[in-house]
């Protein structure tokens, strides 16, 4: 079986932050959507290039000389707290190590709204610049969670042995971010709030409603007497999903 050297890598303040520095590099060169800190375009072929980079300058090509299961890499923008997790199946540790899979998914509309709002983004303890650097440290977060999978069958970020493993390789001193989600979104640059109530335009009609959730976009529920949707009061509703942009406070 392959040594566990993996775990006991660890790595200088001032090294990790140059490792980091060309891997962020290598990827801008490497990567057809790619070209500075802002994204604005993100490929699962990107974060496959990405975790290639970080094998090789972070983790002395570990995978690649010993992993012989499946590894895949997505994106979604489905995920609305978590910006990145790691997907294993449930009973990885019977599993022969050929026919292990694991996946990284990355939660790309924190990294796309990056910009949305000021004020400070940190990840996992690190105070971020911009939304690659931001991208790379939660990717480093869920790499740390692959190889604790890997090795152990087992991963949580709250126990001594992940945080030590961050802290070691990548330099991280804590496990959450503060990346701006849809709701803060709509809180600090549109000034609206789940309840509020709001007009919008839908096919040269304006209508009005209130938020009922804020996720990607605002769920708007609207008196219809043909609604699908009741509430305790009998009233009925239909609901739209709408971009935080077109909405305007009654």
């Amino acid at each position: 079986m392959e040594p566990f050297y993996i775990k006991n890598i660890k790595f200088s303040a001032q090294t990790i932050i140059e490792k980091r520095l060309v891997v962020r590099n290598l990827l801008i060169k490497k990567s057809k959507n790619i070209n500075s800190g802002e994204i604005v375009r993100i490929l699962n072929d990107d974060v496959a290039v990405l975790f290639d980079l970080y094998d090789t300058y972070f983790l002395d090509d570990y995978f690649k000389k010993y992993f012989r299961g499946t590894l895949l890499f997505s994106l979604s923008t489905r995920m609305t707290y978590a910006a990145g997790k790691t997907i294993v199946l449930k009973n990885l540790g019977a599993l022969k190590i050929e026919d292990e899979k694991y996946e990284i998914r990355m939660g790309v509309n924190f990294f796309l709204a990056y910009n949305e709002i000021e004020g400070e983004k940190n990840v996992s303890g690190i105070q971020t610049k911009d939304a690659l650097e931001a991208f790379q440290i939660v990717f480093e977060h869920e790499l740390c969670h692959l190889i604790e999978f890997y090795l152990f069958k087992a991963s949580s970020c709250k126990q001594d042995r992940f945080k030590t493993l961050a802290n070691n390789i990548f330099g991280h001193t804590g496990i959450y971010h503060s990346l701006p989600t849809k709701k803060e979104i709509a809180r600090k640059k549109y000034d609206l709030h789940v309840g509020e109530h709001i007009i919008f335009d839908y096919q040269n009609k304006k209508l009005s409603g209130f938020i009922h959730g804020i996720k990607k976009r605002a769920t708007v529920m609207v008196l219809d007497k043909k609604g699908s949707y009741a509430d305790k009061k009998g009233n009925r509703y239909m609901k739209y999903y709408v971009p935080l942009e077109a909405l305007k406070k009654k």
